[in-house]
């Protein structure tokens, strides 16, 4: 079957192009002026003057974990402790026989200090335990404490922390390694939960015009299961019709001895089609609003300089052996010292094996060059670079000057020729390349955001660090397929017909109007996986 996408713009190699785009048994055929193509067309889409660009591909998100909280106690939708305890009552009461009431999607910025506390909580007699949005913390209540038997004598886990008051005493909110104190005994999903979960993932994604993805934790991590068997499952079923890939997880506690068990994850998806584990996530820091960051300098008013997982004298004989074995690395960076650690054990590898570091919050300027030098792609989640709440109230204090003004430098990477791809982390943030590519070029938030009617939202944060949509848009098609080694990405002749129909241009847009772009269809190998109602 061949299908005719007509009548708007198409987004190319070789520019925005007023082109048509011929597909034929779900591969590009061809593009280039309509009238040459049209008889050559069974059925034809109308772009009505929309713009056609390749499938999106989301370079670390987390899609099982959303299809997860998204069928529990979801708090993503809103803000606001008064906002929160309806929610959770509200579900609690829907679900009077649920053991533990379990979610997550809370806001710091919500809380003074970003903190909240377990007696927010305890109008439930039941165990409660609510994820942090960005996955780096947890929020429990004093029955939840009671049982983990977690008391003001119970120490600090290596790599985590215990919040507690003046008197030693928990206070509900356990960072990054502490969350498995609790969230480890929640109860377990099922193997339908978690298929369920994906597929529900999938549906929405593909509905923002996501074709593909790479899986930033795929193992067990912070209460969470797993995923490997999931996609296994579904890639063999069919299920999976996303291009994706599996990042496994490091271990921290352990080192070397776990190579044997990664390669082994690896060869278990050789061979299918949607799905392969070919790389590998360390996280070698946690982030600013709790200190856990890995600095050069201590954090202003409270001191300490953060936490780096991974002993940065192993990380590079780490990183080496996974080089040598053909396993790409996928680093979680946030403060600057993170990034030199990732930087430095990166020196010396394979640039063929396509390892990257994601989030990049801080970078000092020294290390900029770096990236290009060593042949390491940035992996970008623009969505976090601008003034809001958590940046003006928790990080930037803590930060201090020059060290804030060093965040999310993509121009300055751009402009030494470092290679992008970009993500959302989702759900630690919307999934929506759009909104993403929108901060990227304007460096405000999107108007339509839950946090728009911030004071600072629409004030440019660091404008000197925008760039072009067309360097966004590009780092979320071929950039983030290269990284995934996908042979979508790309509209040009041969590449696999994984395409989205925009309902407007945003080429043709004032940029301050990108966010308003919508996803009108979304296309796999030829095939429509989503069309907007």
């Amino acid at each position: 079957m061949n299908i005719l996408f007509r009548g708007g713009r198409a987004f190319t190699p070789r520019g925005v192009l007023a082109e048509a785009v011929l597909v034929r048994d779900g591969v590009i055929a061809a593009v280039g002026p309509e009238a040459d193509l049209a008889r050559k067309a069974h059925e034809t889409v109308d772009l009505d003057g929309g713009l056609l660009t390749p499938g999106f591909t989301d370079a670390h998100l987390h899609p099982v974990q959303a299809g997860l909280e998204r069928a529990k106690c979801d708090l993503s939708e809103i803000f606001g402790l008064e906002a929160y305890i309806e929610k959770i009552s509200d579900y609690a009461a829907k679900n009077p026989d649920k053991e533990w009431i379990d979610g997550g999607g809370w806001d710091m910025s919500a809380f003074p200090g970003g903190l909240p506390h377990r007696e927010h909580l305890d109008f439930l007699d039941r165990p409660v335990y609510l994820i942090q949005r960005d996955h780096h913390a947890a929020w429990v209540n004093t029955r939840a404490l009671e049982v983990a038997g977690i008391t003001a004598a119970t120490p600090d886990p290596a790599d985590g922390r215990i919040e507690r008051d003046a008197a030693g005493a928990p206070t509900g909110v356990l960072h990054e390694g502490a969350m498995d104190l609790v969230g480890l005994l929640t109860p377990r999903p099922t193997a339908q939960d978690l298929q369920d979960a994906l597929e529900d993932a999938q549906r929405h994604l593909f509905s923002l015009g996501v074709t593909g993805w790479q899986d930033a934790i795929v193992g067990s991590y912070a209460g969470s299961d797993d995923q490997l068997p999931t996609y296994l499952a579904a890639a063999r079923s069919g299920r999976l019709r996303a291009r994706v890939v599996g990042a496994l997880w490091w271990d921290r506690t352990r080192g070397l001895d776990q190579i044997e068990d990664l390669v082994a994850r690896r060869t278990s998806a050789e061979g299918l089609d949607r799905f392969r584990a070919t790389s590998v996530k360390i996280m070698q820091d946690g982030i600013t609003e709790n200190f856990t960051a890995a600095t050069l300098e201590p954090y202003c008013l409270c001191g300490g300089t953060g936490l780096s997982y991974v002993d940065p004298a192993k990380l590079k004989e780490y990183v080496a052996e996974l080089d040598r074995l053909g396993f790409q690395v996928h680093f979680h960076a946030i403060g600057e010292r993170a990034v030199r650690e990732a930087l430095d054990s990166l020196a010396g590898t394979d640039p063929a094996n396509r390892h990257h570091i994601a989030h990049l919050q801080i970078i000092e300027p020294s290390d900029v060059p770096r990236f290009a030098a060593l042949g390491v792609t940035a992996n970008l989640q623009p969505l976090w670079a601008t003034h809001h709440a958590q940046m003006d109230e928790l990080t930037l204090p803590y930060l201090g000057e020059p060290r804030s003004s060093w965040q999310y430098p993509f121009k300055d990477l751009l402009d030494h020729g470092t290679r992008f791809c970009a993500g959302s982390d989702w759900p630690v943030s919307d999934a929506d390349p759009l909104q993403g590519m929108h901060v990227a070029v304007n460096r405000t938030e999107p108007g339509g955001s839950v946090h728009a009617g911030y004071p600072t939202a629409q004030t440019p944060f660091l404008p000197g660090q925008r760039i072009d949509l067309a360097t966004a848009m590009t780092a979320y098609t071929a950039g983030s397929a290269w990284i995934n080694r996908s042979p979508a990405g790309v509209i040009e002749p041969g590449r696999p017909a994984d395409l989205v129909v925009l309902d407007r241009d945003p080429f043709a847009l004032p940029p301050e109007e990108i966010w308003t772009t919508r996803v009108r269809m979304t296309f796999v190998d030829g095939e429509p996986v989503h069309e907007r109602r």
